[in-house]
């Protein structure tokens, strides 16, 4: 199939809920050129697609470790050994939907990506999935997914306060996930609360600017 139509098959996908189906599509696309970088639009529809796959999984693995601190704190030993074998599975599709996000961003969208705000959605997507590792990793796995993260946030971060605006929605975007990583995965709410309220007083002033300046013009 063609670019065109692995695009439009991505759509069909999306509009069926057949999102395994949709990533394949996508992916194709992200493949099918090492230089050329993705659309606005197909952009969007391949950080669709892998949102809500492993959005499903995320889901399912909170629900399942859920249960197993109620089996584990009522001393149900045989229940336990089972849900931990059905959460090691999930976490197994975990790390594979995950690893295969990151290639793709290593391999071909991270370095054909030309403009700032590609630049930028592409590394916060890189830290959103080493995040989502984090999130059911242990030990050193955990740490190595967590400095991971920090890397790829920090690195979009640098390019957003550089060349996108304080209410730019994708460095926006980038901020709220950076704000859930210090207060989620490194257990610091002082650091989150500070980005936030950073984040607040920069949007602030910048509305406050484009409030005042059509009134100054008036008189």
């Amino acid at each position: 199939m063609s670019r065109e139509e692995n695009v439009y098959m991505a759509k069909l996908a999306e509009q069926a809920e057949r999102y395994e189906e949709m990533v394949e599509f996508m992916e194709t696309v992200a493949k099918s050129s090492d230089t050329e970088e993705l659309t606005l639009e197909e952009r969007n529809l391949l950080s669709v697609a892998y949102k809500n796959v492993i959005g499903a999984r995320r889901a399912s693995w909170r629900i399942i470790s859920s249960i197993e601190q109620k089996e584990e704190s009522r001393g149900n030993e045989d229940h336990v050994k089972v849900i931990k074998e059905y959460r090691a599975k999930i976490e197994a599709e975990l790390s594979k939907i995950s690893n295969g996000i990151l290639s793709l961003l290593d391999s071909h969208l991270i370095p054909s990506a030309s403009s700032a705000e590609s630049k930028v959605f592409y590394l916060k997507m890189k830290g959103d999935y080493h995040r989502y590792m984090a999130e059911f990793k242990t030990g050193a796995e955990r740490t190595e997914a967590a400095e991971s993260t920090l890397s790829a946030y920090k690195s979009a971060q640098d390019i957003a306060l550089a060349e996108l605006g304080p209410t730019h929605p994708i460095r926006l975007g980038l901020a709220l996930n950076f704000s859930v990583f210090y207060y989620e995965i490194l257990n610091s709410s002082d650091r989150a609360c500070n980005l936030a309220k950073q984040v607040v007083q920069e949007c602030s002033y910048k509305l406050s600017c484009f409030i005042s300046q059509p009134l100054l013009l008036s008189f």
